[in-house]
Parts: structure tokens; sequence; C-alpha cells
């Protein structure tokens, strides 16, 4: 390819002409603006530029950026442009990068905020979303009063929908996990216990752990990376297509059509699937008895029954139920947070996990402290 020509007159004293001939490409060869650099220092200093480009050939970004740079020099020393003998094209484009002004600090990169900066916008933005977190949770009671009132615009049909996506869809993942979670855990026990023969303590260890601590937890876990994802992606599609706009124009709220069914769907089933997950992790500890120390079942399930109390059951299904709530109003919040294009949708499913399975760690150990305070 030809290299792209570079040339300079001068008309008269006072006026500068640059001729531009051929290919003026990214990909090719083009002149320096030394140049012209060069010829707006000469004296007399020019006091008007002028462009002849009847031999230019073909141009991209890269003759604009030429001439941007051209533009900015004469500007500077306050010489006159006319643009007259560039092509249509070149010139629309030019008025349009001008139209559009460059962002301050946009090719440095901006200046790299110190320590303290970066502290103080760290604690205003946990501060922000801990604001949005409160004012979501009380609309959300609010809908839930709306609904104890009888006053509570959703469908039946929307809730048993959720109540199916929730529970029933759910108990696949839930089995699997809290099996192998009930293996492992007795798999290892079995381990360390047998070196000093009380490997019958490993119903004790399987029960208490997976009723009291594990099922709960792992339940949880598992529905915000299901359930709590799919209702953010769920709610940040409705923002993008504008679902949202038109309940609240046709005076429809949207926390009690859209987020009420699901956050009462997921309450409702955490407790039942808690329950299930605690029976399968009992049974997945029960394989390894089994198969692994020889204790019959009715010695492994015998010593679990007398393990596990009340106090044990009852504790992990209310953590279950909290947890619930817990991934319903961060799945449904980051939802309704969501921008209003694709990549927004997919970063509110991301953001939905993480803050699902950070307020379920929180809170099963704010529940450790309290339970050991309590005596539980």
């Amino acid at each position: 390819m030809p290299a792209a020509e570079l040339s300079l007159s001068r008309p008269t004293p006072d006026a500068l002409q640059i001729r531009l001939a051929g290919p003026w490409v990214m990909t090719g060869e083009r002149p320096t603006l030394d140049p012209v650099e060069q010829a707006l220092n000469q004296n007399p200093h020019p006091r008007r530029v002028s462009f002849e480009t009847a031999q230019l050939a073909e141009w991209d970004s890269g003759l604009l950026t030429f001439l941007n740079k051209v533009v900015e020099r004469c500007t500077a020393a306050g010489v006159t442009i006319d643009r007259d003998g560039l092509p249509t094209g070149v010139r629309r484009l030019l008025d349009l990068a001008e139209v559009v002004p460059e962002r301050k600090g946009a090719r440095s990169g901006g200046a790299h905020p110190n320590f303290v900066t970066r502290l103080g916008n760290s604690v205003l933005t946990l501060a922000t979303e801990a604001n949005d977190f409160l004012a979501f949770i009380g609309q959300t009671s609010l809908a839930f009063a709306a609904l104890l009132r009888g006053r509570a615009r959703l469908r039946f049909s929307d809730l048993m929908l959720y109540i199916q996506e929730a529970g029933v869809d759910a108990l696949p993942i839930i089995t699997l996990i809290s099996f192998l979670v009930g293996v492992i855990m007795a798999f290892v026990g079995a381990v360390q216990l047998e070196k000093f023969g009380a490997a019958i303590y490993v119903a004790d260890l399987v029960g208490i752990a997976v009723v009291r601590e594990m099922g709960a937890m792992m339940t949880g876990i598992v529905m915000a990376g299901r359930t709590g994802a799919a209702f953010a992606a769920q709610l940040g599609t409705m923002k993008v297509t504008q679902e949202v706009d038109a309940l609240t124009t046709m005076g429809i709220s949207p926390m009690e059509f859209l987020v009420l069914p699901r956050a009462l769907a997921l309450c409702l089933m955490m407790p039942l699937l808690c329950l299930y997950s605690d029976l399968m992790g009992i049974i997945g500890g029960a394989t390894i008895a089994t198969g692994m120390l020889g204790l019959t079942l009715p010695v492994y399930f015998n010593q679990v029954f007398h393990a596990v109390t009340i106090g044990n059951l009852v504790g992990g299904v209310f953590k279950a139920s909290v947890y619930g709530v817990l991934i319903a109003i961060a799945g449904c919040l980051r939802g309704m947070q969501s921008g209003s294009s694709a990549s927004a949708v997919g970063d509110a499913a991301t953001s939905a996990v993480v803050s699902g399975i950070v307020l379920i760690i929180s809170a099963c150990g704010v529940f450790a402290a309290v339970f050991y305070v309590l005596g539980i």
C-alpha cells in the first residue's frame, strides 16, 4: 500500500495550505504532525489554515486523528481553520467530535485517588447500599401488611408457580448436595473416630451438624445460587422491557405484584426444603456408617434420634426461614435495581448470588453467638 502524503504551501504570507494525498488509513504509513507544528511557528505566523484534498484516496480514523490534532493545535495558536477543502464526511465527523466534548482526564485515565479518598468512597457506597437494603425491607413489610389486610394486588396463580419453582423444582439439587455433604462429613468423622473405637459417634456428628447448621446453610446457599439469581434475572428483564414501569403507570404496586409472591413462596418453601435436606444429609451419613464402619441402619438411626434434640431441629428450621427471607430480599432487591441493558441483568443476577451468600454466612455467625448465649 502506498504511503500517505503531506505537503505544505504558503499561498500568502498569512495563510498555510495543507495538502493531503494518498490513502490515510490506520494500517498504512502516515506522516507526523511535526511539519505542521514547524509551519505554525514560522515567521510570519499564519493566520489561516486551509486544506487541499483533490488527490486524497481512501481514509478512515487515521485521517480524523491527524486532523483533530491539527484543529487542536490551530485553536491553541488562535489560527482560523477553513474546512471547505475537506471531504464532506470528514467535516461532519470533525463537527460531531467537537459537539461532544472530551471528558476531562479521559486520555490520562484521571488522577489515581489516594487511600483516604478510596476509603471514603467505600464507606459512602456501603452506607448507600445499607440505606437501599433497609428501604427495600420496609417496602416489602408494607406489602406483607397489605396482604394480611387482604388489599395486596397479586395473583394466586403466580404464587403457586413460584412455590413450584422454589420448592418441587429445587428438590433434585437439594438432594444431591445434602446427600454428598452428609457423606463427606461422615467419612471425615469416621476416619478420626475409628482410631479411638468411637465409630458409633459418627451418627451423633452427622445428625447434630446437619440438623443444627449444615442443612439450613447448604439449602440457603443452593437457593441463593438457584432461586435468588432467577428472581434477580426475572425482575431485571422486566426492568429492561419496561414491564415494571407499565405496572406503575397502571397504578399497580410492583412490590405487591412482583416481589411479594416471590418472597412469600421462598419463605414458605425454605423450612420444608431444610427438613428434606436434613433427612438427605443423615441418609448420606448412613451410607458411610453402614458401608465403612459396619454399623446397621437401626443402630445408626437410633443413635441419631438420641443425639438430635428438638431444640436442634427447631433452631435449624428457624435459621432456614430467616435465610429464605434474606435470599428473597437480596434477589428481588438486585432485580429491581437492575439497569436497562442485557449486561445489567447479568450483573444483577451475580450481585444477588453474592449478596445472598454473604447475608446467609453473616446471619449464621449471629445465630451461633445468640444460640450460645441462650444455651441452645
